[in-house]
């Protein structure tokens, strides 16, 4: 199965993009509610001083984006990612997420700002990623691998 977009009529492309996309999201969203009951996440978004609805919002937002590019690239660029198995690609795609956000987002805000006991909420939030990141990536790569039950045959 090749994944390159110039393969893939365009009202298909949708279809290709949106479905592992969603799932994406809904994966990260389904770990970050499990993380966000547990004690350290409380903890967490005190010392942050990060609300849990708007953070919960968030993360079905903040998913979907993550997931709209790691499964875009997939689609794009699915025959010059290593590995054989659309799990794996997902999951090297994942990966390459988890170290721009950590670098965009996760060290500007835990280091650049006045937030006592940076490194520990770095480490914290970091983990924290990497559980919700890699569950996203996971579900793509399996929702990708899988036929299109609309395809031609």
């Amino acid at each position: 199965m090749t994944g390159s977009v110039h393969h893939i009529p365009r009202r298909r492309i949708w279809g290709r993009l949106l479905r592992p996309s969603i799932a994406g999201a809904l994966a990260f969203w389904v770990v970050n509610l499990a993380i966000s009951l547990t004690p350290i996440a409380a903890d967490y978004r005190a010392a942050l001083s990060i609300a849990y609805v708007p953070m919960l919002l968030e993360a079905v937002l903040g998913g979907f984006l993550i997931a709209l590019g790691v499964t875009y690239c997939l689609l794009r660029f699915h025959d010059t990612i290593p590995g054989q198995s659309p799990v794996l690609k997902a999951a090297l795609l994942s990966i390459l997420a988890l170290v721009l956000m950590t670098m965009l987002l996760e060290v500007p805000a835990k280091f650049f700002t006045p937030t006592p006991h940076a490194i520990r909420y770095f480490l914290i939030g970091t983990a924290f990623n990497v559980l919700r990141i890699l569950a996203l990536g996971i579900v793509v790569g399996r929702l990708f691998g899988r036929p299109d039950p609309h395809r031609d045959i």
